[in-house]
């Protein structure tokens, strides 16, 4: 005879179980936290149960629920888009797939540096947004301008917060120049920037160009990261 299940199978009042990971020979102990952090992670484990390529998705998908900039017909540009969850997020919001039967149909562009394993409704480049031609080459591809510049980038880090924090805002002013030139009036612009006190004349600059310029921290964001999304609306021409 089969044993009843007890009052905890729903998981409620079990203690929560935390994966330790042991400082192996050669690695270092700040690898070993990450590690820990990544496996304890309740977004990594939820990306890997809903079939995200990244904890990050869970960013954009937090922004868009607050903002609303992913809509049917969209035509969305994700800058720096490997390893594709931001895209992942993005197809079912924009339509990209024709599924939502009398919604417009929208219509998403991935570009990168390094090639990215394809998605159903969305159409990825090897491309360097910074290159001469890019925004025409994007437009053309687009058929048209953007509706939504987003952009998940980061500099690779030097181990020095300033130095990173620098670079960070440098590749977002770029991300933001850029979106200048392939944004349809009335767009908008979501790019990460560090916090760190560089991000002054990056503000001012997207205040001139927007009607509403946001800065937000979305609950995915890790507590403990300097991490933060602007979200800029109402690009004006």
């Amino acid at each position: 005879m089969a044993k009843k299940p007890g009052k905890n199978t729903s998981g409620r009042g079990q203690r929560d179980l935390t994966v330790k990971v042991k400082t192996a020979r050669g690695r270092k102990h700040s690898s070993t936290r990450w590690l820990q952090r990544q496996l304890n992670d309740p977004y990594v484990k939820r990306a890997q149960a809903e079939g995200y390529r990244g904890r990050a998705a869970f960013k954009i998908m937090e922004l868009d629920d607050k903002f609303g900039f992913l809509r049917p017909g969209t035509r969305v540009v994700d800058l720096g888009c490997a390893p594709g969850g931001w895209l992942q997020v993005a197809v079912p919001r924009v339509n990209a797939l024709g599924e939502k039967k009398g919604k417009p149909q929208g219509t998403l562009l991935g570009i990168d540096l390094q090639e990215v394993e394809p998605i159903a409704g969305a159409e990825i480049h090897q491309l360097d947004f910074m290159d001469e031609g890019a925004d025409d080459q994007v437009k053309a591809w687009l058929g048209g301008k953007a509706d939504v510049v987003m952009s998940d980038m980061a500099a690779a880090s030097s181990g020095h917060k300033q130095t990173d924090h620098l670079r960070i805002i440098a590749l977002c002013e770029a991300a933001a120049y850029f979106a200048f030139d392939v944004l349809e009036e009335g767009g908008t612009f979501v790019a990460k920037v560090l916090a760190g006190g560089a991000e002054g004349e990056l503000q001012k600059l997207l205040k001139q160009k927007f009607t509403k310029v946001v800065n937000v921290k979305p609950p995915a964001s890790r507590s403990d990261s300097s991490e933060k999304f602007v979200v800029a609306t109402g690009f004006r021409g």
